[in-house]
C-alpha cells in the first residue's frame, strides 16, 4: 500500500473560482518574467537559514548568541517555578544561566582557595622540616 498522497487536480470550476480570487486580492498578483529575473536564490539571501533547513534543524532560527548552545534539559515543576519567580517577567533561562554560572564561581573560588591552603601547609611544614 502506497504512503504517498495523491495529488488531487481542482476541477475547471475550482480553478476559475481560485483565479477570480486571486484577481480580487489588492495584495496579490501574478509575477512577470521581469520578476522572475530579478528573483534570487534563498541560498544567497539567506545562507543560515538555508543550512539549517539542509541540516533538518526546521524550527530554530539562526543562532543570534555564538556563545549560546540550545539545549534540551527536563527539570522538576518546582525548580522551574522557583527560576520563573525570581525571573518575574524577565527571562527564567537567563536566570538558571546566572545561577550556573555563580556555583561554577563557587566552586572555582574553593577549589583556588584549597589549592593555596595547600600550598600554605606544603611551605610551613618545608620550614618545619629544614
Amino acid at each position: 500500500m502506497s504512503t504517498k498522497t495523491k495529488l488531487m487536480m481542482p476541477t475547471t470550476e475550482e480553478d476559475a473560482a481560485i483565479n477570480a480570487a486571486i484577481a480580487a486580492d489588492p495584495d496579490t498578483f501574478e509575477l512577470t518574467a521581469e520578476d522572475f529575473k530579478r528573483m534570487r536564490s534563498a541560498r544567497d539571501q539567506q545562507p543560515e537559514i538555508v543550512a539549517a533547513y539542509e541540516r533538518g534543524d526546521f524550527n530554530a532560527p539562526p543562532q543570534i548568541h555564538a556563545s549560546k548552545q540550545r539545549i534540551t534539559i527536563r527539570l522538576d515543576r518546582d525548580i522551574i517555578d522557583h527560576f520563573k519567580a525570581i525571573a518575574g517577567s524577565g527571562s527564567y533561562q537567563r536566570t538558571i544561566n546566572q545561577a550556573l554560572r555563580h556555583t561554577i564561581g563557587r566552586e572555582q573560588l574553593a577549589h583556588d582557595i584549597e589549592a593555596i591552603v595547600r600550598k600554605t601547609i606544603r611551605e610551613e611544614i618545608s620550614t618545619l622540616i629544614h
